[in-house]
């Protein structure tokens, strides 16, 4: 059910963007002669006729658009071509015709959906401000509420306790679940690469333990282990902790028999070789660990560092949570207003930075998301956190359809700005068939990026990535 509210938020998303180019159009006299909701992608059916304009829905919801009257074609062949209704042309000196518009008036029609999709954004978080009378602040408490019995974490050996609150981890303040889970993870044991200082460390302490050692270890031989140091602490940048930028893992990634050395010699003190071996794939194997944790956490209005704290396989801290967002009012005018804007602000520019990121290539394009994501997230956001959360999702997903509706790729709103841009500065206006292969190019790369963004999506929900 709650997939289903997301679905119809969505569709409302598009639905305002195109009212936008629609409203626009008709306050510059331009004939709009369809109004699609959806994508004419398979069924599709006609609901009125207000005016000069065809209203109609198509089952394929995720999409909208707005076609506006042509100029009559030359021939009847290019008439057929184009399979449009005799009331969609209008003689090529027609005052409503788009093409007749000035370039000041073409740019408003043209931008006026990212301009109602901004404007419906603002509009849901006061609203949503005002019906809920509180904002998210965008970061979460975290306590200790108890210890799991089915790991083997040394969390609570080391000396945490339930109603403990996590401040820091690592000396990075802590303020959401997602960074705290990210220090787990990535700090767990066995990541299947190794650092280079610690390799030389083995190194040197197996050659201390077996003096007679030799580079190649032969079949059958004998060695004694070191004991099992752990690697350095994982140290990273607020923009990789926030998730604006990918974590990249650092040192010597492990190969196959590397992997299968490191899982025979686990807790051993000797190992006897089944098949010839290099001191160096030892030494490697030996320096797989886990970095060790340094948690602070607040208790008794006291902040206490624990340190040393060890992660087990699977990246689990063996502790249960009790998580609290964190919310301002918004019960006055002036907090409504300054904290919806403060709001809006902040998320916009997350967005813009993470659209770079994408674009410098310090997010991977694997991790880019789309519709099915949207919808199975925002559904389970509506579930767990309420329709506060919800709504100021869509508004947030509005802003987003705003900033890529300007992105200046041709087939979007910002291709046919900058095709605008370009013609009043130069003063000439590219041929029609010259645009038309532009943007069939540009709409056939987005197709097949939307299809690449939906395996992403499905491959993420079939792996429980969300």
């Amino acid at each position: 059910m709650n997939q289903i509210i997301m679905i119809l938020l969505i569709s409302v998303l598009v639905l305002v963007h195109e009212l936008g180019h629609f409203i626009a159009a008709r306050m510059c006299n331009v004939r709009v002669t369809r109004f699609g909701i959806g994508m004419p992608i398979g069924p599709s059916w006609k609901l009125f006729k207000w005016k000069d304009t065809v209203f109609y829905i198509h089952a394929f919801l995720f999409g909208g658009y707005v076609s506006f009257a042509e100029a009559e074609p030359q021939t009847k062949e290019e008439k057929e071509d184009k399979g449009l209704d005799d009331s969609e042309y209008l003689p090529s000196d027609s005052v409503e015709l788009y093409d007749n518009k000035t370039i000041t008036q073409k740019l408003f029609v043209v931008s006026a959906g990212v301009l109602m999709n901004i404007v419906f954004a603002v509009f849901l978080v006061i609203a949503a401000a005002i019906f809920f009378q509180k904002l998210p602040q965008g970061s979460q408490v975290i306590y200790i509420s108890g210890f799991s019995d089915k790991t083997t974490s040394n969390a609570q050996v080391r000396g945490l306790e339930k109603n403990d609150k996590f401040v820091a981890v690592n000396g990075k303040k802590i303020n959401s679940l997602y960074q705290l889970s990210f220090f787990a993870q990535n700090s767990k044991l066995f990541d299947n690469f190794a650092q280079k200082t610690l390799i030389e460390k083995n190194l040197i302490e197996l050659k201390k333990l077996n003096p007679k050692i030799e580079n190649t270890i032969k079949k059958g031989t004998t060695v004694v282990l070191a004991e099992q140091f752990a690697e350095n602490p994982l140290l990273v940048n607020d923009n990789v902790l926030s998730g604006l930028e990918k974590y990249k893992k650092q040192g010597i990634e492990l190969n196959k028999s590397q992997i299968e050395l490191r899982n025979k010699i686990l807790n051993k003190k000797t190992y006897t070789f089944d098949s010839d071996t290099s001191l160096n794939d030892l030494a490697i194997a030996m320096s797989d660990t886990y970095k060790p944790l340094s948690i602070t956490v607040l208790r008794n209005n006291k902040e206490i560092v624990i340190d040393n704290i060890k992660v087990n396989q699977e990246g689990v801290l063996g502790v249960l949570l009790e998580i609290n967002d964190v919310y301002q009012e918004t019960k006055t005018p002036r907090q409504i207003i300054v904290k919806s804007i403060n709001y809006l602000y902040t998320t916009t520019a997350t967005m813009l930075f993470s659209l770079w990121q994408l674009i410098t290539g310090k997010v991977s394009a694997s991790d880019m998301h789309g519709v099915i994501a949207i919808v199975k997230v925002g559904g389970d956001i509506i579930a767990s956190k309420g329709m506060l959360n919800g709504l100021l999702l869509t508004a947030m997903i509005s802003i987003n359809l705003a900033i890529m509706n300007l992105l200046p790729i041709p087939a979007l709103d910002g291709g046919h700005i900058a095709f605008l841009i370009v013609e009043k500065i130069t003063g000439k206006k590219p041929s029609q068939k010259t645009a038309e292969k532009i943007n069939n190019f540009f709409f056939i790369l987005l197709i097949l990026l939307m299809i690449a963004i939906c395996y992403n999506d499905i491959f993420a929900l079939v792996t429980k990535k969300f």
